[in-house]
């Protein structure tokens, strides 16, 4: 027979527990890094998916010459779009497909950021308000007029406000934060904000907008 064939020679004990202490340390490092990764994803999607609601629902107010919104719910986690419903029919706001709610782990929110890439005091869009005019607590809202312009809700449908340049929704996962800005022309810009706790500063990483454009660094 080959002395190949009659080798029976293994790995000793030492090798094995070396192969198996080296892997240990590999998935050690490995699990935080794909963790960190997967919930930067989440972030993303889901600050993506706002920016969608956010053009589809100025979309339909300028499609049906009616007001139309992005209604994002604090509490649950939740956003939609609504039409206004013109008369002759009763005024009320009417549910636009599907609600969509934020992957495990985020929340409408903006940590420990305190401004926004403008330098100015950073705060969720103002509360949506019934066809009636009375505002709806732990609410946020994005409402565009007929032509697909951004404005202020202001009383009871079909009543509206002027024009305004501060609409803004903000996401985070505890670690970072995403900024939605909205001009007072209706385009929207993206912007992600990480915090450095160990040097007690935020990191500004501007992306592009779903206009094109690109945000200023704060």
């Amino acid at each position: 027979m080959s002395p190949l064939i009659n080798d029976r020679r293994g790995f000793s004990l030492i090798e094995m527990l070396m192969v198996v202490g080296i892997t240990t340390v590999v998935a050690a490092m490995a699990v935080p890094m794909m963790s960190n990764t997967i919930g930067n994803f989440r972030l993303s999607g889901d600050a993506h998916s706002v920016a969608s609601a956010m053009a589809l629902a100025k979309l339909r107010a300028a499609s049906n010459f009616s007001q139309a919104r992005l209604f994002v719910d604090l509490t649950t986690r939740t956003f939609h779009v609504e039409t206004l419903q013109k008369p002759p029919a009763a005024v009320a706001w009417i549910t636009d497909g599907g609600s969509t709610t934020l992957s495990t782990g985020v929340t409408f929110g903006f940590g420990a950021i305190a401004t926004s890439p403008l330098n100015s005091a950073i705060v969720q869009s103002l509360p949506c308000v019934t066809a009636a005019g009375a505002a709806i607590a732990n609410t946020a809202c994005v409402l565009y007029n007929s032509r697909g312009i951004p404005v202020d809700p202001s009383g009871a449908a079909p009543n509206v406000g002027a024009p305004t340049g501060n609409n803004a929704l903000y996401l985070t996962d505890g670690t970072a934060v995403y900024g939605l800005l909205l001009s007072a022309t209706g385009q929207s810009k993206l912007y992600r904000r990480t915090f450095l706790p160990r040097y007690g500063r935020c990191n500004d990483d501007p992306r592009r907008d779903a206009s094109g454009g690109r945000t200023a660094r704060g």
